[in-house]
C-alpha cells in the first residue's frame, strides 16, 4: 500500500480516512485563516482534474495521487500538460514526484529539485 493510499483510504469522498489528528502537537491558532491550504486528490481520469484547477487556482498546493494513470501514453500526457498550464498561468509550480505523485503549487509556491539530505 502506498503513502498516498495510507493518507486517501479508500474513501474518495473527502472524508478523513486514515488521517491522524495530531491533536495536542501543533499550537491552536487564532481566528486568523491559513493563506494557504494543502490539498491531497487521486487522479483516475481527466474529469478528476477539475477540482485540482480550482483548488490551485483558489491558492491550495495539491498533492495527487496518480497511482491508476501510471501507464504512459495520451490520456496521462493530457493531463500532465493540462496541469502544468495551470501552474504556469498562476506563477506556481509542478513536479512528478516517483511513479506516483504530482505536486501542483499556486503562485509564489516553488519546488526544490534537491533533496534534503543529512
Amino acid at each position: 500500500m502506498g503513502l498516498m493510499n495510507k493518507i486517501l483510504g479508500d474513501q474518495g469522498s473527502g472524508e478523513m480516512g486514515d488521517y491522524a489528528d495530531l491533536e495536542g502537537t501543533v499550537p491552536e491558532s487564532s481566528d486568523a485563516e491559513a493563506s494557504m491550504n494543502v490539498r491531497i486528490a487521486e487522479i483516475s481520469e481527466k474529469q478528476d482534474t477539475i477540482a485540482i484547477k480550482d483548488a490551485v487556482y483558489d491558492g491550495d498546493l495539491v498533492v495527487a495521487d496518480i497511482t491508476t494513470l501510471r501507464t504512459e501514453g495520451p490520456t496521462t500526457d493530457h493531463i500532465v500538460d493540462e496541469l502544468r498550464r495551470v501552474a504556469e498561468e498562476v506563477g506556481g509550480d509542478i513536479v512528478k514526484k516517483g511513479d506516483d505523485q504530482l505536486i501542483v503549487t499556486p503562485a509564489g509556491v516553488k519546488i526544490s529539485r534537491e533533496k534534503l539530505s543529512f
